[in-house]
């Protein structure tokens, strides 16, 4: 019999609902970092997340990831507990965490092979997505003959290549000079936009937040609030955008 399995069809794809019910986050044989969090990210929407250093945003995403067991409540994908990593969620860091000896193409496939996809398909899926990157003239290169945004740029053709149904984004551009990063924020939109998967966004940057997300979540108190015109760079000086940061900034 075999053991290899097929990519699913770009219609089978569809955001995942995640809920956090009464959750305390943090690390086994410690204090929760704050009270209990209630949460819910519905299926295609982009959630950014802010918050002072320490207060719980990586460790957020570690938790849905099913890295990182909650200290108490329950966590849950479509109404079925988190208790492990799972390929339906992506977790996609600031550090490109690209393995040193793989080209960008064999890095890419990396995911594809972990669940024997034929290796004729998951090059073509490789292949695909470094073209949708920019990057398709670059495949056999080692990661250190790229540069930092074309790191950061495999690595999300590296997490999206197998169709997960959640991003979990820990400050994936937060290394990069403003100008790379503006364009892997609009490269993100493109392709999420088409993906239709649920996204969590960790993020320091207030304006980055504003400009990514369907709503922002401010972790150290607690409170989840909508995005007026999320995606929308001639929007920054919109009034309700204005409020909103001051409000954001605030929190900080």
């Amino acid at each position: 019999m075999s053991t290899t399995t097929t990519l699913p069809a770009p219609a089978a794809l569809a955001g995942a609902e995640l809920v956090l019910h009464g959750v305390r986050l943090g690390h086994p044989g410690t204090p929760p970092l704050f009270g209990a969090l209630d949460l819910r990210v519905a299926p295609g929407e982009v959630l950014t997340v802010v918050g002072p250093s320490g207060c719980g945003k990586s460790t957020l995403l570690r938790t849905l990831a099913g890295l990182l067991p909650a200290l108490g409540g329950r966590v849950t994908q479509d109404g079925r507990a988190i208790t492990r990593p799972d390929a339906d969620r992506a977790l996609v860091f600031q550090h490109d965490a690209l393995l040193p000896w793989r080209t960008a193409r064999a890095n890419v496939e990396l995911p594809l092979a972990i669940r024997r996809i034929p290796r004729d398909e998951r090059r073509r899926a490789a292949a695909e997505w470094l073209d949708r990157v920019d990057l398709s003239g670059h495949a056999t290169r080692l990661p250190h003959r790229l540069s930092g945004g074309q790191r950061q740029r495999v690595q999300l053709a590296r997490a999206l290549a197998g169709r997960p149904r959640c991003v979990l984004m820990d400050e994936p551009f937060g290394a990069l000079d403003a100008h790379t990063r503006t364009g892997m924020q609009d490269l993100l939109v493109d392709i999420l936009g088409e993906s239709g998967a649920t996204v969590v966004f960790v993020t320091h940057d207030v304006d980055e937040a504003l400009h990514l997300g369907d709503r922002v979540a401010l972790l150290a108190t607690g409170q989840v609030l909508p995005v007026p015109h999320p995606r929308q760079r001639d929007a920054d000086q919109a009034p309700a955008t204005t409020a909103l940061r001051r409000r954001v900034l605030a929190s900080l």
